[in-house]
């Protein structure tokens, strides 16, 4: 049976074609060559801490914007029913390769390329016990949309697990206009654009490295692959310098945003958060 439901209409790549969306699922076709069995149980430990289980059997599991595939894995391998979709193509051939190596004809582990965006798909899917979008929603154009289309989709006592760019104000706008750029520049442009755009950013914390004494592990950061994300720093810069649409939130917007919603924060983490993501972990209170 195949599990992978191809809804695409070609916008995406009209979308990168005139500059206004960055392929993120490039740089995770390249994550897959890193993937090793270190990676796969970091992944399904974070699941379990950010969700407060030992287990996801019996349970359904939403991947929006599965990325490479790599949480959908998790959630499988912590025994959830899974759908991932995605976007971007090749995010979901990323997410297909990951399916067919370790869960090959699993009918309970399904795919589809589709857009958080799109109501009638939405509509089909029907609810689910976790909802997981980890820096996606932000990527879509219509964040708010967007977060606001997850929250239909978690079933009543379920849980939401997002993560979203912190709003840093003025130095937020500065990297939308810096995104924007890269995507606009002719192909053979776009690595020198990311070198001026990240080179602040880096020597300050060169700096700041070797003023505590840790420039050695500074170093070791661009030789050796993130765990979390199996991506070296160089496809890390470029995946932040790239990564087109750009949206972001405070935490007060975001709890406000699904208060408002009948959900309960249940795990907020965001120490150093910076620029990154802010994570949170709603509960969806019993229907009325």
């Amino acid at each position: 049976m195949d599990a992978v439901v191809n809804r695409g209409t070609g916008a995406h790549a009209r979308e990168v074609a005139r500059g206004e969306r960055f392929e993120f699922g490039k740089n995770w076709a390249r994550f897959l060559a890193t993937l090793d069995d270190e990676r796969i149980a970091f992944a399904v430990d974070s699941l379990r801490r950010m969700l407060g289980v030992e287990t996801l059997a019996g349970k359904s599991f939403l991947d929006i914007g599965s990325g490479s595939g790599l949480f959908s894995l998790a959630a499988r391998r912590l025994g959830a029913r899974v759908h991932s979709f995605d976007y971007d193509p090749h995010s979901v051939a990323c997410t297909s390769e990951l399916r067919q190596r370790f869960f090959p004809a699993d009918e309970t582990w399904t795919i589809a390329e589709a857009s958080v965006l799109d109501a009638t798909y939405l509509e089909s899917l029907g609810r689910f016990d976790i909802v997981y979008s980890w820096g996606v929603l932000h990527h879509t154009g219509s964040m708010w949309q967007a977060l606001g289309n997850a929250a239909q989709l978690v079933a009543p006592r379920g849980k939401l697990f997002i993560a979203i760019y912190n709003d840093q104000g003025s130095r937020s706008r500065r990297w939308l206009l810096a995104k924007r750029i890269y995507n606009r520049l002719p192909g053979v442009l776009k690595a020198p654009w990311a070198v001026v755009a990240i080179a602040p950013t880096e020597f300050k914390a060169a700096a700041s490295a070797l003023a505590a004494g840790r420039f050695g592990a500074y170093l070791r950061g661009w030789r050796e692959a993130d765990r979390t994300r199996g991506m070296s720093r160089w496809r890390d810069v470029i995946d932040w310098v790239g990564g087109y649409p750009f949206e972001y939130a405070s935490p007060d917007e975001i709890f406000d945003f699904y208060h408002q919603r009948g959900f309960t924060l249940s795990k907020l983490l965001c120490k150093g958060a910076g620029f990154g993501c802010v994570q949170y972990v709603f509960d969806k209170s019993d229907p009325p």
